[in-house]
């Protein structure tokens, strides 16, 4: 039998307001998480399931994500299409119909999800994940019958059942996939001021179309600065990584980039330091440190320190984005 080849759309053209100040000047899929950024472990997934081909919906600051793609994914073939505006979800996958024929899967960019891809490429059904969550309104809602989904719900303010869609979606047919976007589109109907992924997945319900949950268990957003902290521990605690460090003590699990430099420092636990970095006489603790960032005489918990960040003193936490520079003393951090 042949193998049925998948094309990914990957939409990753938010802003990232919630991690904001790091996303003014940075595009939120490229801040490091574990060891690597939110996009590269998207990939990642992707490459793993055997999907080649990949469909990246872009808009703010798309060219520093092109950049990162193109060098360090120069196996995969990926196509770029442009979200000028923030339309919402349904209207960024609508704008792919043009690069996409065939069997699609939709994986959204601002997740990471543990899950066997094949499990949703391999099923003769189209297939949404979903897991069951204790606040369901802030999520798209699922309602099962009989095995397959019955109904959907953008954030409802009564939700029909505790199961919210997660970010992953297989569609054996696409053409499928975007009439029904189409159909949306050229109505004008919006929900909450947006074209909404979950309303055309809805009407593909409503004409009868056969769409299948699939349980996961893993699922680790990146919205914000706490849950980003969140998903860099569960990343870490998943697999071993280097963590070079001089006259230093790492108390695991820790990744440290092997183009950082730590010195003197007491580095962990859930603390990734990124390429670049450099960290002296200083104590980090659940904290991630971003490319090119510098860290001197601190002890720092629970922060995000921003690329090519500067920060020197005293104990604290913090929130601080690119280039930025933050002094609490006379420190000389040119040492």
């Amino acid at each position: 039998m042949k193998k049925i080849e998948f094309t990914a759309v990957v939409p990753v053209a938010g802003a990232g307001t919630r991690l904001r100040p790091h996303t003014y000047t940075y595009p939120k899929v490229l801040l490091t998480v574990g060891d690597k950024p939110i996009i590269g472990h998207i990939l990642d997934e992707l490459k793993e399931a055997g999907i080649r081909k990949v469909c990246l919906v872009t808009g703010y600051l798309g060219e520093k994500i092109k950049e990162y793609v193109g060098t360090h994914y120069k196996e995969l073939e990926v196509s770029y299409v442009e979200q000028p505006e923030p339309k919402g979800l349904g209207h960024a996958i609508w704008l792919t119909r043009g690069r996409v024929t065939g069997p699609a899967l939709v994986m959204l960019g601002d997740t990471i999800i543990s899950a066997d891809l094949r499990k949703f490429m391999d099923s003769p059904d189209d297939c949404i994940a979903v897991k069951e969550v204790a606040d369901p309104r802030r999520f798209g809602v699922v309602e099962v019958k009989k095995g397959y989904i019955s109904a959907l719900a953008e954030k409802p303010e009564n939700p029909p059942s505790k199961l919210a869609i997660v970010g992953i979606y297989s569609f054996r047919n696409s053409a499928r996939l975007y009439a029904a976007l189409e159909r949306l589109v050229d109505s004008g109907r919006t929900t909450k001021g947006e074209i909404q992924f979950t309303d055309a997945l809805a009407l593909l319900v409503k004409d009868g179309h056969k769409l299948r949950p699939v349980a996961i268990d893993g699922w680790y957003d990146c919205g914000k600065p706490e849950t980003l902290l969140e998903t860099n521990r569960y990343i870490l605690n998943s697999g071993k990584f280097p963590s070079k460090a001089k006259n230093s003590l790492i108390l695991p699990p820790v990744y440290i980039s092997p183009s950082a430099k730590v010195e003197n420092s007491i580095i962990g636990p859930y603390t990734s330091i990124g390429d670049g970095a450099r960290v002296v006489s200083s104590i980090i603790s659940d904290s991630i440190v971003n490319e090119n960032a510098f860290i001197i005489n601190m002890n720092l918990s629970g922060s995000l320190v921003g690329p090519s960040a500067t920060v020197a003193g005293r104990k604290d936490k913090l929130n601080v984005g690119e280039n930025s520079e933050i002094r609490f003393d006379r420190t000389d951090c040119d040492s």
